[in-house]
């Protein structure tokens, strides 16, 4: 099993200026996609297809920031029939409001991240022999310094006595299309809340997990 994972927006908490402007990001959303080595392919060929149809060289990277609305929609319709042609891959997020969190230096130190990453995945995962583990490079490290990887290796071993093997393997997102991939799908999500922008979003939560848990972890930090 495969995990490539990406977060859109940051942990900045600077709130009396307004985001894109000095300000940081309301909102922080972590995206996933958990998917059968054997299928790793098929996320990529949607990504090919928007690439195409721009009629831009695959080696210089999208990000999903780039997309316009039009291409936006394409790619949420797209990853739809993906999903539900294929029910062995999973696509799933968490939207953070981080105005409600009580004390930023939980998010800033990185806290915050490897806590949400453990609530999500740990019970996703826990019955695997091997989990291969694709974050960007630019993934937050836990405050220790030791990889999110690490950390949630530990949390299944010695916690949930868990036999599973977490395989840290960390690419970089222009040469690696599920991560674009996922890069995508978290920033449409995280649109829908940081600009209200809907009309993808509309499209993807019919066939992905979108939780929006801010009142889960305001009562926890």
């Amino acid at each position: 099993m495969r995990i490539y994972l990406d977060e859109s927006g940051d942990l900045g908490f600077t709130f009396d200026r307004p985001f894109r402007n000095g300000g940081s990001s309301r909102y922080l959303t972590i995206s996933f996609l958990l998917i059968p080595k054997e299928l790793s392919h098929l996320p990529k060929r949607v990504v090919r297809k928007l690439y195409d149809k721009r009629k831009q060289p695959a080696g210089v990277e999208l990000k999903g920031s780039y997309l316009t609305l039009p291409e936006r929609i394409y790619f949420a319709t797209q990853t739809g029939k993906l999903l539900a042609r294929h029910p062995e891959i999973s696509v799933f997020s968490v939207t953070i409001n981080k105005r409600t969190i009580k004390d930023p230096v939980y998010c800033s130190t990185g806290r915050l991240y490897n806590y949400v990453n453990r609530l999500i995945l740990l019970d996703k995962i826990k019955g695997e022999s091997s989990v291969t583990f694709i974050p960007d490079r630019r993934s937050i490290k836990a405050e220790n310094g030791s990889l999110l990887a690490d950390y949630l290796q530990t949390a299944l071993w010695f916690e949930l006595d868990s036999d599973t093997v977490i395989e840290n393997r960390p690419q970089e997102s222009h040469k690696a299309l599920n991560l674009q991939f996922i890069d995508w799908v978290g920033h449409i999500i995280w649109k829908k809340y940081e600009d209200n922008e809907i009309e993808a979003y509309d499209i993807l939560k019919r066939k992905v997990d979108l939780t929006p848990w801010w009142e889960t972890l305001s009562g926890q930090w």
